[in-house]
């Protein structure tokens, strides 16, 4: 069981590798925090884990010169097809490899590799996000090259990703406009913690209530340092910023 949420993920993650390098993972392990009286204790456990975990991603990343991209988001802010077109406007200059975390279903992975990128499916059952330990198996499944971007599609879920460090280089949250502007103030830890916000389907702005700045400046508050783009990834409005910034994100070492 996820001590820091109660999602139960005692059937373990599975992985189904697509592309170029799959198949050179070996099995999964899934480690449980022993039993304990506090669910703060259990939770300080874990999480103290999965950031030496993280910490060794972070420095294997580093050594390859890989970039990985830690997109975050609820359901249906639009994540999976932003990140199709972002792997065919990318993948012409750069080796890019996408990891997808669901719960079930293989059908994102399936999209992404329709785009010609490998990619490897992350299943985690009842569990409601990815941690360290999952990210490294989803790296060695496959085999990423040095110099690669690697997307990171989380599970869509804007409280439980935001605990957990990977050992990502950056951390960008997809929020959509027909989400409503308040979502920064409900959910502000997952908002704390970007390096960039994209607010999407910005085609859809004239037929819902959302107002733009506002949104803004709710992420502002929160935090200070965070870039707002917004954006379309159905009619590619925005996009070009996007690009402009994962080309200049650099490596956190």
């Amino acid at each position: 069981m996820c001590t820091t949420c109660g999602c139960d993920d005692a059937a373990g993650p599975r992985f189904t590798a697509f592309g170029h390098g799959a198949g050179r993972g070996h099995g999964h392990d899934h480690d449980h925090a022993e039993p304990a009286p506090l669910t703060v204790v259990l939770e300080e456990r874990v999480l103290a884990r999965n950031d030496l975990l993280a910490a060794e991603n972070r420095r294997l990343l580093a050594e390859r010169d890989v970039v990985a991209v830690n997109l975050m988001s609820s359901p249906g802010s639009g994540k999976t097809t932003l990140l199709e077109r972002t792997v065919r406007e990318l993948a012409t200059h750069r080796s890019v490899a996408v990891v997808e975390g669901d719960q079930e279903t293989l059908l994102d992975a399936e999209r992404i590799r329709a785009t010609g990128c490998s990619v490897v499916q992350i299943n985690t059952g009842e569990g409601c996000h990815l941690d360290a330990a999952m990210l490294r198996r989803g790296l060695d499944e496959l085999d990423v090259a040095a110099g690669s971007l690697v997307f990171v599609e989380n599970v869509g879920n804007l409280v439980c990703p935001a605990l957990f460090d990977l050992g990502e280089s950056c951390r960008v949250v997809v929020m959509s406009v027909t989400e409503g502007a308040d979502k920064p103030a409900k959910y502000p830890h997952m908002f704390r913690t970007a390096d960039l916000v994209l607010v999407n389907k910005l085609d859809l702005l004239p037929y819902v209530d959302f107002d733009p700045d506002l949104c803004t400046e709710r992420i502002h508050r929160i935090n200070p340092t965070a870039q707002v783009l917004l954006v379309s990834a159905t009619t590619g409005e925005g996009l070009a910023p996007w690009y402009t910034w994962l080309r200049e994100v650099e490596i956190d070492d």
